[in-house]
This record gives structure tokens, sequence and C-alpha cells, in this order.
């Protein structure tokens, strides 16, 4: 029963607090003038790279022969 309060107590406290930080990052934005704007920048495409793909695929395979314990 004793434990059964104390995490009760918990749950409270973390929800409470997690509540007023939202509060203050909402009062925030209305004082600065409502919400932010997205950027319209979008992220710089990146080609495709023969070279970079077999890196990644030489990686993942040493990381699964350490997995699968190939190597002591």
């Amino acid at each position: 029963m004793k434990d059964n309060k104390k995490l009760t107590a918990a749950i409270a406290a973390v929800t409470h607090y997690m509540r007023m930080e939202e509060e203050a990052v909402l009062m925030q934005q209305a004082a600065i003038g409502g919400m932010p704007q997205a950027p319209s920048v979008s992220a710089p495409a990146t080609a495709f790279s023969p070279w970079s793909m077999n890196g990644r695929q030489t990686q993942m395979q040493m990381r699964n022969l350490m997995q699968m314990r190939t190597f002591r």
C-alpha cells in the first residue's frame, strides 16, 4: 500500500511538471506572436553514390558477423 501511494505521488508530480512545461512553452509562443513557422527550406538532395552504399553494406555485414559471434 505504501509503495502504491509513493508511485501514485511520483506519477502525479511528473505529470504536473510536464503540464507546467507545456504551459510555459505556449506562453512564450504567445508572447513572441503566435506559433513559429516551420522553415520552408528543404533538405539538400544527396546524389546516389555506389561507393558510400558499398561502405554501408560492408559495415552492416561486419556487424552481422559480430552478432553471430563469427569472430572471437
